[in-house]
Parts: structure tokens; C-alpha cells; sequence
């Protein structure tokens, strides 16, 4: 059984989607406002995020950057705006930052539950096609790309440069001496 998770402030908007989802063979957790929302996506990773945009204490947008951006369990959670705000700057914002999908209210619930299954869908391909790296990847490919920096500056000369020392100026090629100026 996929597990949503639905941030909502208005409790009569969120018993409604609880409702529908649950009906719709889904389980379903609920946040009243975005602070508990990511507190329940990050302690209990849902396959799906159903989240509003106007909310107390952290927005929807602030919501949709924090998963994507802090934890690596919930980056590739489908994420899903439901919302009110129906301007095109609010939804190229909301895409911009990394959401799924945008479903403005009023909705019908045929529309939710197609958005949710088809995201469902796309996420569950993606993840069975690419093999993520495990964590002893991760930390190799991060050794060598330390290691190959380190080589780098190895092979690179140094100059020690002398406090109110002249480096460059403007009209210089930088690796010439000042007497190249441009004419």
C-alpha cells in the first residue's frame, strides 16, 4: 500500500483528502502546517507528498526545497502542489523548486487521484531503471575526487604573494607581466 503524506492547514480540506485517499486504497499521514510536515516526511518517508502552498510556520514552497535539498531519503519523493493559488508565477515557482505536479482548487477528485497514480507511476519506473550508488559508492567517488584534487595541486607551482604586492590591473592580460598593457 503507497503512503501519502498530505500537509494541510485547513483540517476540513485535509479530512476530505484523507478521505479520498483512503478510500482510494492509499495510507495516509497528515500534517496540520509545513514544520510537521517535514518532521513526518523525514521520520516516516512517504512514497508520495500531497502538500498546500498557504500555511503557518513553513509555506509550501519552503516545504518543497527542505526534503529536496536536506535528506536523501525524501529527494525523489513525487512532490504535488494543491492550492489555491493559481497565478503562473505561484505555479512556475512551485515547478521551479522541484514540484511533481500543480493542482489548483477547486478540484475533482478523479483529477487528484489521476495526478497521484501517474506520479506514482513515473517515480516507481525511474527507480526500478537507475540503480542508485550505495553510501560505500558515495564515499569512494567522493575519495577520488579528493584525490584528484590533491594531484592538482601538486602539480601546480605556488607563488607567495607579499601583502599590498602588485598582482594585476586593469586593461593586464593576467598572465603577463604589467608591461603588456592593453592599448
Amino acid at each position: 500500500m503507497k503512503k501519502i503524506l498530505v500537509i494541510e492547514d485547513n483540517g476540513e480540506v485535509r479530512e476530505n483528502l484523507e478521505e479520498i485517499l483512503e478510500l482510494s486504497g492509499y495510507e495516509v499521514i497528515s500534517a496540520e502546517d509545513g514544520k510537521v510536515g517535514v518532521e513526518k516526511a523525514l521520520t516516516d518517508p512517504p512514497d508520495l507528498i500531497l502538500c498546500d502552498v498557504m500555511m503557518p510556520h513553513l509555506d509550501g514552497f519552503g516545504v518543497a526545497q527542505y526534503p529536496q535539498q536536506e535528506e536523501e531519503t525524501t529527494a525523489n519523493v513525487p512532490f504535488i502542489f494543491l492550492t489555491a493559488k493559481a497565478e503562473k508565477s505561484d505555479f512556475r515557482r512551485g515547478m521551479n523548486l522541484g514540484a511533481d505536479d500543480y493542482i489548483t482548487k477547486p478540484f475533482y477528485k478523479d483529477e487528484l487521484l489521476e495526478v497521484i497514480e501517474t506520479r506514482l507511476r513515473k517515480a516507481s519506473s525511474c527507480a526500478s531503471s537507475s540503480t542508485k550508488p550505495s553510501s560505500t559508492d558515495r564515499f569512494h567517488q567522493r575519495v577520488k575526487g579528493y584525490e584528484e584534487l590533491r594531484k592538482l595541486s601538486e602539480e601546480r607551482k605556488t607563488k607567495n604573494i607579499k601583502r599590498r604586492e602588485h598582482i594585476f590591473e586593469e586593461g593586464e592580460f593576467p598572465a603577463t607581466s604589467t608591461s603588456s598593457k592593453v592599448k
